[in-house]
């Protein structure tokens, strides 16, 4: 395992992580058990998740400690830097002040390591051999594959299909970092085999990739399951962003009016998002925070708030959740981490009780945002990231045009390097919108039989 030595940038990492079901005004329903449709307990998780994990999942503690191997490995990248986005506002003309943060700094080129190293941890601590897990567009596989690595415990990733065979360049950071990589759905499961027996062709989606590695991870006893994005103890672990956002819009003598990320299944908004919003909750400020996701996938926007499966076969609790279905198969848009059919539990009771906001945005304007941003402050975003921007854009417009000045941050989740042929698509004329109807929203939703909240 790597060790390194204490750091002033280390010391400047914060000590513990943010858990906001301490101050939310309503907590989420409990997840429910898929065959009995009762409260899990944690003897249900315990096949998938080491028992610390567990703990985390059902905490109503406000803080909970970052442990010092954590934190050492953590000081490979964070903290992260804090840029104001000079020559973005000159290019839009505005008078509102936009800041981002960077994630893309981190050795997966994402903000995704900020949940895997412990999570690896927690599992090596428990004597787990191997972990499986799912991935979309890939950010969230090389980011396990990474923590794996240095944690010394095999890594198996059930990449999305559309993905898996547009960016194979994701793939082959894995496998460099030693993971095993399947395309999903594959024939290595009884999950990837019923929808290859219905479609052959199928471009995947995360809700397949889950319903695989949860299936590894349920058959094997070495194995443990872990997730990127959407439970409590992911989302958690994310807000060391918000934290040291915090602290450095503090030494900017500056706070935002209005707080945005990308959505998928949760921790890239929670990440930020979460540290500001407890000032909401407890400290009387109010900060405007948005999710913004892909008109190919609203389900902030057009889902239905109820219990489903956080995977398409039905192996995983029934979450409360924002959903399309968990049958739903997103169009194959370039932001393969936001290809989700639901959000997080914690994040669905934030916008169900009015506390965050969401809007759903085409991908040409997030690709047009993405290019402005990357010719005006030198780094190409994750298309993932452009969404944030387009909505940023937005918003500053938006603030110029009633004659006002606002402060705005955004979380820059990761860089586009590994995305080059969908801006090849779209410097070419060839990138095109995918909006779901809603004919096929009401077909998809039309197939759960989940409990109704």
């Amino acid at each position: 395992m790597l060790q390194r030595k204490i750091t002033l940038q280390e010391a400047e990492i914060p000590t513990h992580w943010y858990n906001i079901m301490a101050d939310m005004p309503n907590k989420p329903l409990p997840p429910l058990h898929p065959g009995t449709q009762q409260p899990i307990g944690p003897e249900d998780l315990a096949p998938l998740f080491p028992m610390e994990l567990i703990k985390q999942e059902v905490s109503a503690e406000k803080w909970i400690e970052i442990p010092d191997e954590v934190r050492n490995l953590y000081s490979l990248w964070r903290p992260t830097p804090m840029f104001r986005a000079y020559n973005l506002e000159k290019a839009l003309g505005t008078k509102s002040k936009i800041y981002y943060k960077y994630e893309g700094g981190s050795p997966a080129g994402s903000h995704k390591p900020n949940t895997a190293i412990p999570q690896a941890y927690y599992n090596r601590k428990e004597g787990v051999k191997k972990i499986a897990t799912e991935t979309g567009a890939g950010q969230w596989g090389s980011a396990l594959s990474f923590a794996c690595k240095l944690l010394g415990i095999e890594c198996e990733v059930f990449m999305v299909r559309v993905s898996y065979d547009g960016k194979p360049y994701r793939k082959i950071m894995m496998n460099t970092w030693g993971a095993t990589v399947h395309a999903s759905p594959s024939n290595l499961t009884n999950a990837g085999r019923s929808i290859l027996e219905k479609d052959a062709n199928s471009p995947g989606s995360l809700g397949i990739a889950i319903s695989e590695a949860v299936e590894v991870a349920a058959t094997h006893d070495d194995t443990k399951y872990s997730l990127g994005s959407v439970l409590n103890h992911v989302l958690m672990h994310q807000t060391i962003i918000g934290l040291e956002s915090l602290k450095q819009m503090e030494k900017a003598g500056d706070y935002p009016d209005i707080v945005v990320a990308p959505f998928g299944g949760g921790s890239n908004f929670a990440g930020i998002a979460f540290p500001f919003l407890q000032n909401n909750l407890t400290g009387g400020k109010k900060i405007r925070a948005i999710a913004v996701e892909p008109t190919s996938c609203p389900k902030l926007t057009r889902g239905v708030f109820r219990y489903d499966f956080g995977d398409t076969v039905g192996m995983t609790p029934l979450i409360p959740m924002y959903t399309l279905g968990h049958n739903f198969i997103p169009s194959p848009i370039h932001a393969g981490g936001l290809r989700y059919h639901g959000a997080g539990a914690i994040v669905s009771q934030l916008l169900k009780d009015d506390i965050i906001e969401a809007v759903a945005i085409n991908q040409t304007e997030c690709f047009d945002a993405g290019l402005l941003f990357s010719g005006a402050e030198g780094i190409i975003p994750a298309p993932e990231a452009t969404h944030a921007i387009a909505e940023v854009i937005r918003q500053a417009k938006r603030a110029d045009e009633e004659g006002i000045s606002k402060t705005i941050l955004f979380n820059l989740c990761g860089h586009g390097h590994f995305d080059l042929s969908a801006y090849e698509q779209y410097l070419s004329g060839k990138l095109v919108d995918y909006e779901v109807s809603q004919a096929d929203i009401n077909a998809s939703l039309a197939e759960l039989n989940t409990p109704a909240i």
